[in-house]
């Protein structure tokens, strides 16, 4: 069964990253603007002085101009670096751009190093997503890195996944060590799930 389900979880995650690759500029352009205003309603909401977010890559909907918002605002923003043993570090965003790529291709934050417990602080995090369904279960990119640290906190905030509008899905596959999410932030909407999803 296990195989079964990582066999589903690969081919359901090569559908939705063809997807994201078809997308237009246009499209891309709506899309950044729509998730900007849905993030920023949201922090709004909660109050928040603190959050985990990450740097979208080019084919993820874009979440820079949050970071750009929650910086003029005063916000510590908490951004991941991958680590070889499967963790994540953490820098906390700057006033300067600074990126590198990281260990997959992915840009990652140039800055002081923060240890793994630093998410322990925020207020909120905001994770990247292939997929979320409507039972607040999210399908990441298969590496297990926000599963390992969602699944590690013992006091955790909300969890926002950030996903294309069509990504909010009827089901996914799920595993034993996947982990549930509080709502998904999209372009048009933002859909929060029962506490007990998942």
């Amino acid at each position: 069964m296990p195989g079964d389900l990582g066999h589903e979880k690969r081919a359901l995650r090569a559908e939705l990253r063809e997807r994201r690759r078809n997308l237009t500029s246009t499209e891309r352009q709506a899309a950044a603007a729509g998730v900007t205003a849905r993030l920023i309603e949201l922090a709004e909401q909660h109050g928040i002085s603190s959050a985990s977010c990450y740097l979208s890559a080019n084919d993820e909907p874009d979440t820079r101009g949050f970071l750009a918002w929650a910086r003029r605002r005063g916000i510590r923003v908490l951004l991941p670096i991958s680590r070889e043993d499967g963790l994540l570090d953490w820098a906390v965003a700057g006033d300067e751009d600074a990126e590198d790529i990281g260990l997959f291709g992915l840009p990652e934050p140039v800055g002081e190093l923060l240890a793994p417990t630093a998410i322990n602080d925020v207020d909120l995090i905001i994770v990247p997503a292939a997929a979320v369904d409507e039972s607040g279960m999210r399908l990441g990119w298969g590496r297990g890195y926000f599963d390992k640290t969602l699944g590690s906190m013992e006091r955790c905030p909300p969890v926002y996944a950030v996903v294309f509008d069509s990504e909010v899905l009827p089901e996914v596959p799920r595993e034993r060590h996947d982990q549930a999410v509080d709502g998904a932030v999209s372009p048009s909407r933002t859909v929060r799930f029962s506490p007990s999803a998942g």
